[in-house]
Formats: structure tokens, sequence, C-alpha cells
């Protein structure tokens, strides 16, 4: 077992004064580390620490950020394979996954914002002809719109990513000039700690990253309600993304909030059946369903129906399921027993509404750990839980369709709108149809992330957009200046 991690506020590793708890492997249940339970006390004090940052921090030459965000993403290469046992561990993804989604997707975010620390951050606006009047005489003003750096964020990350989600808020944050106070989620914390170690080698000042942990939902409000806190950057369940808003809204905070998803992959007769069936087929290997853009509402028409739900059958049940670190394994754990037990509820629950079972919904015969087998209902009804909630594990729910209007309407019948997908051989139509999804962002025949695009969503699903160069504005203010020319 490893050490008690200690807080990082301020440049110093600092004693949690409510002790640790313990850091579980899924997919063992035996215990990973020790993490830091925080006071509310000591949120405030690694707020109060990055205030203090702030101003030195955000005046430093964006080539200093660019070189600090740069050599910590070298830092995190050299140490790759520790880093990604870690992630392993803690979180339960595949070996392959850890290497390859987490830690080095992590690296290549510090990357990418050491060079958007160099964006600029002005834009020249056109001259402004003034007649003269109340205002003043006659005149040409000139103005510049100019991004300025928020101030004390507050980053709260999901547990399915303890790599790249966290250094996708952290990054970018850092490189438009903010300090950050991290709270990580409970379940998986400490490769956070490895992050900010790696930053403060790095040469990230004392104060400008601080990271405090705790298994208790007080640690999360107090990272919130901090006086010195300006931004909330969030990931996490919509219901918890509500609660976050209404209290930013008291203060004024601003917020980036990155929720819940039920992802409708709208698949047309004309579909590369093959292709789409791959890409409906992550909801059940990638993170173990995991993941808000999953594809988990299929809504097939007709003419493909019986052959898509057989072809998800079938590829579900070649999928090996069991240890991450074996060779082969493909399907691991999810988070927590307390999160097996609620997704096996959903199963249970589907059944019980008359949706058609056709593979997966018992327990896999394995000795330990928290496993879901990948689950296929066909069958479905929009009015269904099933269809409607996200379950947030290896399930994925079939409901057929005529035309495009009736496919284009169960897609939007929905409080979620993160990530839709069309699948059709007519590129015509899937563009025509994509641009009329209520939809953060529509994968056309295929689930793969073009990561300059922008990326939030609609509805319930979200507020804010980052990634990219969408990430700097998200960290940042808009300022004009203005002058008579």
């Amino acid at each position: 077992m490893t050490r008690g991690e200690r807080l990082f506020i301020g440049g110093r590793w600092v004693a949690p004064e409510l002790g640790h708890y313990e850091v579980t492997d899924p997919a063992t249940e035996e215990v990973v580390g020790l993490a830091p339970e925080a006071s509310e006390d000591q949120v405030y004090e690694a707020a109060a620490a990055a205030r203090e940052a702030f101003d030195g921090w955000s005046r430093t030459a964006p080539e200093e950020r660019a070189r600090i965000l740069a050599r910590t993403a070298e830092i995190i290469r050299d140490r790759a394979g520790p880093y990604a046992e870690l992630a392993r561990a803690e979180s339960g993804a595949t070996t392959a996954t850890a290497r390859g989604m987490q830690v080095a997707v992590a690296a290549a975010r510090f990357d990418r914002y050491a060079r958007g620390a160099l964006e600029p951050v002005e834009e020249a606006l056109p001259p402004q002809i003034n007649e003269a009047g109340p205002m003043g005489k006659a005149g040409v003003l000139g103005a510049l719109a100019v991004r300025r750096p928020v101030g004390v964020v507050t980053c709260i990350t999901s547990y399915n990513n303890p790599w790249a989600n966290p250094a996708g808020k952290i990054a970018p944050a850092l490189a438009m000039g903010n300090a950050v106070v991290v709270k990580p989620a409970p379940q998986d914390p400490l490769s956070v700690f490895r992050m900010a170690e790696a930053l403060a080698e790095a040469g990230a000042p004392p104060g400008v990253v601080n990271v405090v942990t705790g298994s208790r939902p007080e640690v999360g409000e107090a990272a919130v309600a901090a006086p010195d806190v300006d931004m909330v950057s969030f990931t996490g369940s919509t219901a918890v993304g509500r609660a976050i808003a209404e209290a930013c809204g008291r203060g004024m905070k601003r917020q980036l909030m990155e929720l819940g998803g039920k992802g409708a992959a709208l698949v047309f007769d004309d579909a590369d059946l093959a292709a789409a069936v791959a890409g409906i087929g992550t909801t059940f290997s990638f993170y173990s369903g995991q993941i808000c853009t999953a594809p988990t509402r299929v809504l097939a028409q007709r003419g493909v129906y019986e052959r898509l739900v057989e072809g998800l059958a079938r590829y579900a049940g070649a999928l090996k399921v069991g240890d991450p670190r074996a060779r082969g394994t493909v399907v691991g754990p999810v988070i927590s027993a307390a999160h097996r037990d609620r997704v096996e509820a959903y199963v249970a629950l589907g059944r019980k509404e008359g949706a058609r079972l056709v593979t997966g919904g018992e327990r896999p015969a394995l000795d330990r750990g928290w496993y879901v087998a990948p689950t296929l209902f066909a069958d479905c009804t929009p009015s269904m839980r099933v269809v409607r909630e996200e379950i947030f594990g290896p399930v994925v729910s079939v409901l057929p369709f005529d035309d495009e209007e009736e496919g284009i309407a169960l897609a939007d019948d929905s409080e979620y709108g993160l990530i839709d997908y069309v699948w059709s051989g007519d590129v015509a139509r899937a563009f025509r149809v994509a641009r009329r999804l209520r939809a953060g962002g529509v994968g056309i025949n295929t689930v793969g992330r073009n990561m300059e695009a922008p990326f939030g969503g609609f509805k319930q699903s979200g507020v804010g957009r980052d990634v990219g160069s969408y990430a700097l504005c998200a960290y940042g203010e808009l300022q004009s200046l203005v002058w008579p020319g």
C-alpha cells in the first residue's frame, strides 16, 4: 500500500486535518492508497493561496507559462509507466486505456496548452465613427477586445479519467494565467497528486496549483463556495451540476459545466452496419460504459433493426470481461460496488419495464471486483427509464423508427444533448439530420472526436464549451479597450 498522501496547498505538502480515507482498486477490491480528507478550512486556505499567486502568475510572460506546461508534459511522458499503473489501479481502466487514453492524453493536453499560452489574446475591432452629440465631439474611436484570465478557478473532476479530465481543465486554465484549486473525484484522486508533483517540478510557482481531496461532499461544496474562487469548472452528473450552478449564482461565479449525456445513435437503412456496430459497441468497452459521450440510446430504422440488434449482441458477447491488467481484456470493472449496484438496478428495471434483454444482465462469474456484463436491450419504448436516464455503465437500449422525421424526433426527446451520432451511407442526409439535432456535437459515421472542435452540451448536458482554443476562451473574460483615434 502506498503512503498516505498529503494535500498540496500554496506549494507545500500539508497534512490533512481530518485524516485519510482508503482508495480501492475496483478490480481487486484491495486498497491502492490513502487519500487526504481535507477540512473546509483547508479548502479555503487552498483558494486563498491561489488568490495570492494569481497576480504574479497572470503577469508572467506567456513564453514562461508555455515552458512550464511543456515541461510538465515531458515529465508525465517520462513517468508514463508508473503513472499508468496507478491510474489503472485506482480507476479500473484496462492497461491499454490507462496508458493511451489517460496518461498519454494528459501529456498531450499540457503540450496543446503550452502552445495555447502563446495564442493571441487581443483582437482589433473596426474603428467606429461617432457624430457629435451629448457624449462629446465627433471623432473616431478605436477598440480592442482583450481576453483576460478569470482569476481563481476551482476544477472539480470526474472519476472516469483521473488524468485526461484534470489535465483538460488545469492546462488551459494555467495557459490563460489563472490559478487553480483542483478537487478530484473521491474514488480515484491519487493520480492528480502525481500531476501536481510534475507541475511543481516543471516550475509552477507556489499557489498556482493546489490540490484538495475528500470523500465528504463538504469538501467539494467548500471548493465552490470559497470567497476567493471566481469560476468553477465541473465534470460530472447533471444533478450535482445543478447544485453547483445554484451556489455559483449566489456569487456570480463563472461556470463551465460538462454534465450528463444519453447519446442518441441514429442508424439508417443505408448505413455501414459493421461500422455502426463497432462505434456503438464502444459503450460496452470504453471505460466500461462510464462515459457521458457514449451512444447508449440506439435508434435503428426498421429495415436494419433486427440485423443491428444481432450485430450488437455478437459484438458484446465477444468482449473479454475481467482483470484489466490481463492481455486481451476489453471490459474492466466499474468504479465501485455502489455503482455496480446502481447499474444492475437499471438492468432489473429494464426487464420490469418490458424491454427485451438480448445479452448480458447477469453479474460476471469473477471471484472479486465490481464487474457488469455488457448488456443489450431491444424493443424499447421512448418512455422507459433505461432509455431516458443516464446509466453510466455498459448498457445499450435499442428502439426502432420508420422515417427521418421520426428518428430526429426520438433523438431530441431527451433532457440531455451532449453528443449524438448518425450513421448513413447518404452523406447529404447524414449532415442534414446532424444539423437538426439538439446536441453540442454530432458524430457522422464515427464516434471519434476532433480535439480542436468545441466540446459541451445543449439542454441538461452542460454550460459552455472547451477543448482546443475554445477552452482558452472558457477560462478567460473579455475586456474592451476603447480610445480616440
